[in-house]
């Protein structure tokens, strides 16, 4: 009697055990998600700090970044199935719709909400005005991506016609231009940060204006994902937004150094005092979007910019490619 009820006994903690173990590894598992970058940049800092203050994780989110290097690559990266989901400029969720895909790319979470470049100067101006650029040598971003319809839009506002008033450079891989500037190629460039903050710091450019300004609100750099992973994985889309919205209200809440450094690990090249620079320069010009939402302004923004350009066969309709649906849910 005594062992039948020592036996039962044993039974039923180590089948206590099995349960306490399944569940506790319930609890401890998380999703996957691939996520494609197109470049590493401080202008994406609220990913960065999604991913350092452990936002992602708490959703329940293993989230594996990789940088897929240009608008082209991240897209074939995202439509071949080899990231999940792809942090891009929106032009190419257009470009891939006016190709009648039947796995559209949803844009779902607003990462930055205006274009990222400078424009720098080789030499020292004290009052800027853009008729200054008329005969220049203009060092200029790829044809077909945001910065350069960014910055062609701009200077087109100005009354500079890009291809008959400069003599105007676009023939450089994005990786290099910087570097060609600080060669000696161009009289102005368009730079992203870090390489205009450096610049001036060595004294090699001075930054004169933003284009980021001057073209004003635009979905520039967005979450996005085919609609099939949407339709089987809406609530890891869901928390994967949660997690992008609360980087975004902690970066409107803390300062540019502290910002700075909880995103340094992921630049581990970067000066400080750049790092800061960049970040404060981003924050105070609002290119940082302060909630996930891709407005319908923006949206149409884009479109006027993108056929400015040359770039848009005909309008892509808002509710088509963009699913405002997680962004909003994450604010309740």
């Amino acid at each position: 009697m005594k062992r039948k009820s020592w036996i039962a006994m044993l039974l039923l903690v180590m089948l206590s055990g099995m349960v306490l173990s399944a569940c506790s590894g319930s609890k401890s598992e998380s999703v996957k998600v691939k996520v494609g970058e197109v470049t590493r940049s401080m202008f994406y800092a609220p990913e960065y700090v999604a991913l350092a203050k452990g936002f992602f994780k708490d959703e329940g989110l293993d989230v594996d970044l990789q940088t897929t290097a240009g608008g082209d690559k991240t897209m074939t990266a995202l439509l071949s199935g080899v990231i999940d989901v792809a942090l891009v400029g929106s032009e190419t969720s257009v470009y891939v719709a006016q190709q009648g895909a039947d796995d559209p790319v949803i844009n779902f979470a607003q990462l930055t909400q205006t274009d990222g470049t400078f424009l720098v100067s080789r030499k020292p101006v004290d009052s800027f005005n853009w008729d200054q650029l008329k005969n220049s040598t203009f060092l200029g971003q790829r044809k077909g991506g945001m910065p350069q319809m960014a910055g062609e839009f701009t200077l087109k506002k100005h009354g500079i016609n890009p291809q008959a008033d400069l003599n105007l450079i676009q023939n450089i891989d994005f990786a290099n231009i910087a570097t060609a500037f600080a060669s000696g190629t161009g009289d102005y460039v368009q730079l992203f940060e870090p390489q205009a903050s450096i610049f001036e710091k060595e004294g090699k450019g001075h930054v004169i204006a933003s284009f980021g300004v001057e073209s004003g609100k635009l979905p520039y750099t967005v979450f996005m994902t085919k609609k099939s992973f949407i339709d089987k994985n809406s609530d890891t889309v869901q928390k994967f937004t949660n997690a992008v919205h609360k980087a975004q209200m902690w970066v409107q809440e803390n300062s540019p150094e502290t910002i700075a450094d909880t995103i340094l690990p992921y630049f581990k090249d970067t000066d400080r005092d750049i790092a800061v620079s960049v970040v404060k320069r981003y924050k105070e010009q609002g290119s940082y979007a302060t909630d996930p939402i891709l407005d319908e302004s923006e949206w149409n923004n884009l479109m006027d910019v993108m056929s400015t350009a040359g770039e848009l066969k005909s309008k892509v309709e808002y509710k088509s490619i963009v699913n405002t649906s997680f962004a909003e849910k994450s604010m309740k």
